[in-house]
């Protein structure tokens, strides 16, 4: 483990910035009705779903507008509509919908580029509530929240609750993948508690086994994918895992899933943490060795996780390149800490000799608190000579519906054989 000590005691928050460009709000892609014409309006919007995506106004066949819309009650005060990182916390009225007057129909509308693709939630205030525009209001409205009753496509929510929905352009990146196919050959996934001597207590783990695993002829390649208790029971990454085997693009790989419980603990533990690391090397990766064929070479063996589970990934391959040869960050944290040690982890890998580890990293162009440091990073292992190091940026936020098709493609880049 490196000598130099991660900080302790730093803020559970990103650095708080404003939004350096405005979200690119727009006219609504959509006749609204008058009072007479409501019902009819909606019956079309229960046809065709929300929200509706019209050509852009300006012309341009690289972009197009989306817009939100909202069916209020008598009681309704406002409506707040806020698509991932399509918004500023600090300035937070800038995603209130507006009422088409006489109606009952509340609408906001942005024009983006049509390779866009994100989660986003509703906010209602029907009263009840403190006066609206002082902070305790916005706080407030940030806890009324409300389902789309007008978009069937959902994804199941970090820590549990009610699915979030989604809308993806006609370029976005195509999630077919993720999705069970007839006669593809299916892995199987068990549910283990590992012993966890470095951690202090024991942690649930979700091991993939790949198809035919008992027939290969060679050790398996080995993924290591933080956050495991949303990426399978929720998500379903073997289904992915699954298709991407069977398609040739990956070699059949085992992978192994530990969960990070909550987010307090997700705190302690991913914030470049060599007791997690050393979790992870020295006793989840043997434990899986117990029960699969998995490799000990490093240069075959993935690391990979979002957002702080992105900075433990990168934290991980530093800490121990010996075990770690590859990594898979997306939306990492790589500003941390907030404080006077900013960056923590880009100043060790600036400082350290080049180590015999390959990066894929991707970042959202919406995620403007990241953004600054990611590119920081990606500058610094070019001057530290990691030429093969691969930096993207996908336009989305900071979403798992944008992370499981970067999962993918960064999966195929650092173990694809050609």
């Amino acid at each position: 483990m490196p000598a130099s000590a991660p900080p302790e005691g730093a803020p559970h928050h990103p650095p708080r910035l404003a939004r350096p460009h405005a979200v690119p709000v727009a006219e609504p892609g959509c006749a609204l009705p008058s009072s007479a014409g409501v019902e009819e309006f909606w019956a079309g919007i229960r046809r065709r779903g929300t929200p509706l995506i019209a050509p852009d106004p300006e012309g341009s066949a690289e972009h197009a507008v989306v817009t939100y819309l909202w069916r209020g009650a008598p009681g309704t005060r406002a409506v707040q509509v806020l698509p991932n990182k399509l918004g500023d916390p600090l300035a937070p009225e800038g995603n209130l919908m507006t009422r088409a007057p006489g109606t009952d129909v509340w609408h906001w509308s942005v024009r983006l580029r049509r390779d866009w693709h994100g989660t986003y939630d509703f906010h209602v205030d029907e009263g009840g509530g403190p006066e609206p525009g002082g902070p305790e209001y916005w706080r407030w409205l940030r806890t009324q929240r409300r389902a789309d009753p007008y978009n069937v496509r959902a994804l199941p929510r970090r820590w549990g609750g009610d699915p979030v929905p989604y809308a993806a352009l006609p370029g976005a990146p195509d999630a077919a993948d993720w999705e069970p196919r007839p006669h593809v050959a299916r892995g199987t996934v068990s549910e283990h508690e590992v012993a966890g001597e470095h951690l202090g207590t024991g942690r649930r783990v979700w091991l993939y086994q790949p198809p035919h695993a008992a027939r290969a002829t060679e050790k398996l390649p080995v993924l290591v994918l933080l956050d495991g208790e949303h990426w399978q029971p929720r998500l379903g990454v073997a289904h992915l895992l699954d298709n991407l085997i069977a398609d040739g693009r990956i070699p059949p790989l085992a992978a192994v899933l530990p969960e990070s419980v909550d987010a307090g603990t997700r705190w302690a533990e991913m914030t470049c943490r060599p007791e997690f690391v050393a979790f992870l090397a020295d006793e989840l990766l043997p434990w899986a060795a117990g029960r699969l064929p998995v490799t000990d070479d490093p240069a075959r063996t993935v690391v990979a996780g979002q957002s702080l589970g992105g900075l433990t990934a990168a934290y991980a391959a530093y800490a121990a390149p010996h075990r770690f040869g590859n990594v898979l960050a997306q939306s990492g944290s790589f500003w941390w800490p907030e404080g006077p040690e900013a960056e923590w982890l880009t100043g060790r890998l600036a400082a350290a000799p080049r180590l015999p580890v390959r990066f894929w990293l991707s970042f959202g162009e919406q995620e403007w608190v990241t953004l600054p440091a990611a590119r920081r990073l990606r500058d610094t292992l070019a001057a530290a000579g990691y030429e093969d190091a691969v930096y993207r940026e996908f336009n989305g936020g900071h979403d798992y519906l944008c992370w499981r098709t970067e999962l993918a493609d960064g999966l195929v880049g650092l173990l694809s054989r050609g």
